[in-house]
């Protein structure tokens, strides 16, 4: 059976994690689902890996959302616990300590919009589009789409999308925050790997804290993130990297950051 979820080093530091079921527009099959959750679990478990770039293979989708072809033969219970495990699937790439970034290479509706609002951050072709458009199934986003979505643009803007269930353009979706970047399709990848190039040359212990400090602090009172920013930061001062970052500063050089 073919591989629906590959994994490639693209550098010392960063990997490709590719849904590749292009002939189904990448959708959110129980194999594909099973594979990218064994991904994340790889990814855990390699403390070389400082960058993730999660994209889709082809040039026409990043994830059309979920299989409908393989859900046309559940029943109800069965169509409930498949939405629970593509949330499953979502939560644990968002809990990678690692930056992830979406590389939306095609187009991300549904499932394959809420896979890539649990990324840390969203890099668009500029001649896609992408929307959440459960509401014309006569169903809602399951998977994290109507809390992800509405914290990310808005909750005027969310219920915009979603009611109308009307995917938006590239344009619309960079303007509107979904993507923080936008590219044309022959240079996204080129600039995702240089965007992960950079975050990769940074301290990897302060990136970690960093995502650490903003996603435990960022539904709490601003006392309380402050106290997350605090814990931290605190915990990047005993750590080797931070005496070489200093020590390169003093020497005029780029520092290189070992993780520990």
């Amino acid at each position: 059976m073919a591989k629906t979820v590959t994994i490639d080093r693209a550098d010392e530091y960063a990997v490709i994690v590719t849904l590749n079921r292009p002939d189904a527009a990448n959708s959110l099959s129980h194999q594909m689902l099973d594979e990218l959750q064994e991904a994340v679990k790889f990814i855990e478990s390699d403390r070389n890996v400082r960058v993730v770039l999660l994209t889709g293979s082809g040039a026409k989708a990043f994830c059309a959302g979920a299989d409908l072809k393989e859900r046309k033969g559940m029943d109800d219970e069965e169509v409930i616990e498949t939405v629970e495990k593509i949330g499953d699937t979502v939560k644990m790439v968002e809990a990678l300590p690692v930056p992830v970034i979406a590389v939306m290479n095609g187009v991300a509706f549904g499932g394959g919009l809420e896979l890539a609002l649990a990324c840390d951050l969203r890099m668009i072709s500029s001649v896609t589009r992408v929307g959440l458009t459960e509401t014309s199934l006569a169903i809602i986003p399951g998977a994290g789409g109507t809390q992800r979505l509405s914290r990310l643009i808005g909750k005027g803007n969310a219920k915009a999308m979603i009611y109308t269930a009307r995917p938006v353009e590239a344009e619309r979706a960079y303007s509107l925050g979904i993507a923080e970047y936008m590219h044309d399709p022959q240079f996204l990848m080129d600039e995702a790997l240089e965007l992960a190039g950079t975050i990769a040359r940074n301290g990897p212990i302060a990136i970690r804290e960093a995502k650490t400090a903003i996603d435990s602090g960022i539904e709490k009172s601003l006392e309380e993130g402050l106290k997350k920013e605090s814990d931290s930061y605190r915990r990047t001062i005993p750590t080797k990297d931070r005496k070489e970052g200093l020590q390169a500063f003093s020497e005029k050089r780029k520092p290189h950051y070992r993780g520990e």
